[in-house]
């Protein structure tokens, strides 16, 4: 398997898991606070992984121009997105959230195509519009439901908008440190929701309950996020969504047999068209003759198809390196996707 693919589907499995044990939370925490605890364990623990791995702080190596993207993402992805999840899944089940978050895949792709030019063919949109008809049935009221039932798979739509924005914006900065870009959306999301919360009134909870809440944001938003970035730096936006998507359905498993959430028909309806949504995802291929334009930039690589250069340093041949490096305008096919060295047009 596709070392990238791989990634995705770890951050997939990782945040899908932390869904339902966010949804157990909501009812001890405020919506705010959790979301700013669940980002500070993130950011904390990334932190402090990072400052280990490099025997202290180390530059970002994030350039001015990059820096907007970075913040933007954060702003969405980590702000707005998290609050609106957690206020969601106040009148929405777990296993119900879980396949809602499925509509995530579908608006990065949506941004990534229409605003980025990233490369659709028509299994993928395909998958895609396969999510959507799930999402419809799964929040779409019942005659005899509360005209209130629509707000919390709304507003999980609301959180699913934010973090497509958020994942389009973070592609733009993939090439950099996963573990920097992930940590510090972490530490700014968790300050700004904390604060807010505590503006709001809320009181932290007991210690244990903090530390259990932020232990699952560092696996289930840190970890994950990590993952992510890699499989972005490696698939693109549209595609490493569409492998994300695999997500809700861990959420979901999770929610029926470990807590005993109850489901109906419209459940089933639903996971069998957004499982049809994402089995085309994960068996498209994409491969044509394209030729790559001269390019200088700096990220970890080994010495593949798409890396044939000197070094003007001692290298052993053996294993990822990191420097900046510069390729030459080469013409080839093969199986790809759009990633840092393949953003051509079609």
């Amino acid at each position: 398997m596709n070392r990238n693919v791989l990634f995705a589907l770890l951050a997939a499995a990782l945040f899908g898991a932390s869904t339902p044990f966010a949804k157990l939370l909501v009812g001890d925490i405020s919506p705010v606070l959790l979301a700013g605890l669940l980002y500070l364990g993130s950011g904390l623990g990334l932190t402090i992984i990072r400052l280990v791995r490099d025997r202290g702080w180390q530059s970002s190596g994030l350039t001015r121009t990059e820096w907007p993207w970075l913040l933007g993402a954060i702003f969405f992805g980590g702000v707005v997105g998290p609050v609106a999840l957690m206020f969601g899944l106040m009148t929405t089940s777990g296993s119900s959230a879980s396949l809602l978050l499925n509509l995530e895949a579908v608006l990065t792709a949506v941004i990534a195509w229409v605003v980025f030019r990233e490369n659709a063919d028509r299994r993928i949109v395909l998958g895609m519009a396969a999510i959507v008809a799930g999402g419809l049935v799964l929040s779409w009221p019942m005659q005899n439901s509360r005209s209130s039932d629509w707000i919390g798979p709304l507003l999980v739509g609301v959180a699913c908008l934010c973090w497509a924005i958020d994942n389009n914006l973070t592609r733009k900065v993939s090439a950099s440190d996963a573990l920097f870009i992930a940590g510090s959306k972490g530490i700014m999301a968790g300050i700004v929701n904390t604060l807010l919360a505590w503006v709001l009134g809320a009181t932290l909870p007991s210690a244990v309950l903090t530390l259990e809440t932020m232990t699952v944001g560092l696996l289930g938003y840190g970890f994950s996020l990590v993952m992510f970035v890699l499989a972005l730096r490696g698939l693109g936006a549209a595609r490493t969504g569409a492998y994300f998507s695999t997500a809700p359905f861990i959420g979901a498993l999770i929610s029926l047999l470990a807590f005993g959430e109850s489901t109906g028909l419209r459940f089933w309806m639903a996971a069998l068209l957004m499982g049809i949504g994402v089995w085309l995802h994960l068996t498209e291929k994409h491969e044509h003759e394209h030729e790559h334009e001269p390019l200088v930039h700096e990220h970890p690589h080994t010495h593949d198809a798409h890396h044939q250069h000197t070094h003007d340093f001692e290298w052993n041949g053996k294993g990822e390196h990191v420097h900046l490096h510069t390729h030459v305008t080469t013409k080839h096919s093969h199986d790809h996707f759009p990633d840092i060295h393949h953003r051509h047009g079609h």
